[in-house]
């Protein structure tokens, strides 16, 4: 079996580290696509590397730009790609316009797509990831979901049949480095002592970031903050804060570079809480056992407000005394799986070949 894997952002390097392995296990030929979207070596090259992912066969180097301009160029380079290697399946993976360019060129080639993280839904039609996520879903043949809320939305929009729940990818590699970190103090920047509490912040979402007044919003709530806050600057974020003469230093804030993701889960392990906008990291704070902040109205991750473990703050109203609060009491559920999941993608698409 031969599957081809396009992907371009951070997140989905994460997801396909498992995967990838999972595939070399059973012996698939296995074709990896990087668009490109982030090209970023912080936010790229180093996954790779990290997570013992191999290179990339192909390499768009699309780069940056508005949606449209973004997505029609990967358009216009993948029809070439998929017709040279012809694969078994297209697996495509999350919300990103690399996910949507790559279920849309292989659809119109009559190439089996199948969208892993499928089910998955902010209600939010303002996002562009909810636009690419659904987009995605109604074209692919088969749907990878990750819990079963997603299942559920999946048979609530008559896609049923092709839906399969295998588990969530991030949540296998989000184990084995959290074993292979665990012990370990993480290196984190001058202003941050590991030793005493403070808070890991990501902010880069457009609705976040592309408003001058609410991006402010978001930097003063965050210096306001009665501890140190590591804020990792997304590319985004930098620009933005530059283009509207934010100051990203002083106050509480500590900014940073993103950190590879073992630095990353090493330092959100021994943090007191998280205040993000990315679906990613509040979902790694749940598996981690800490307190996530999450500065959106929703959140496709609904399992992760059980208990008080994740809280919405998009009016950041209450952000200095939620984002300190203690850790929760309740025990938590295991809804996404028990870090076997790639194994399960591995085996349903094999069972599902044409």
């Amino acid at each position: 079996m031969k599957v081809l894997s396009i992907v371009g952002a951070r997140p989905q390097f994460v997801k396909l580290a498992p995967v990838a392995h999972a595939f070399s296990a059973a012996g698939y030929e296995h074709v990896i696509v990087h668009t490109g979207q982030h090209y970023d070596t912080r936010m790229s090259d180093v996954f790779f590397e990290d997570l013992q992912i191999p290179e990339p066969d192909v390499h768009l180097g699309v780069g940056s730009g508005s949606h449209g301009v973004q997505t029609g160029a990967m358009l216009g380079a993948l029809d070439a790609v998929l017709e040279e290697h012809a694969p078994d399946w297209v697996l495509v993976y999350g919300d990103t316009n690399s996910t949507i360019a790559g279920a849309l060129s292989a659809v119109k080639l009559h190439l089996a797509v199948a969208h892993l993280e499928a089910g998955l839904r902010s209600f939010n039609r303002r996002m562009p990831e909810e636009h690419n996520r659904v987009l995605t879903d109604h074209a692919a043949d088969l749907l990878l979901a990750p819990t079963e809320v997603a299942m559920a939305h999946l048979a609530d929009e008559g896609l049923a049949d092709r839906s399969v729940m295998v588990g969530d990818v991030m949540t296998d590699v989000c184990f084995l480095v959290r074993d292979a970190v665990g012990g370990q103090q993480p290196a984190l920047p001058q202003g941050i002592d590991p030793a005493n509490d403070y808070l890991v912040s990501t902010i880069h979402r457009a609705e976040n970031t592309d408003d001058p007044a609410r991006l402010r919003s978001i930097v003063d709530a965050l210096n306001d903050v009665p501890m140190p806050v590591l804020l990792l600057a997304h590319p985004r974020l930098v620009a933005r804060c530059a283009e509207f003469e934010i100051d990203l230093h002083g106050g509480s804030i500590v900014t940073a570079n993103p950190l590879p993701y073992p630095g990353m889960v090493a330092a959100v392990m021994h943090s007191r809480g998280v205040v993000t906008d990315s679906g990613g990291l509040q979902k790694e704070a749940y598996l981690l056992g800490v307190p996530c902040t999450t500065l959106r109205t929703e959140t496709e991750w609904v399992e992760t407000l059980e208990g008080g473990w994740n809280v919405l703050d998009p009016e950041l109203t209450s952000l200095s005394e939620l984002a300190v609060r203690s850790t929760p009491t309740t025990t938590q559920r295991a809804p996404y799986g028990d870090g076997r999941a790639a194994q399960a993608v591995a085996s349903v698409l094999a069972a599902r070949v044409r």
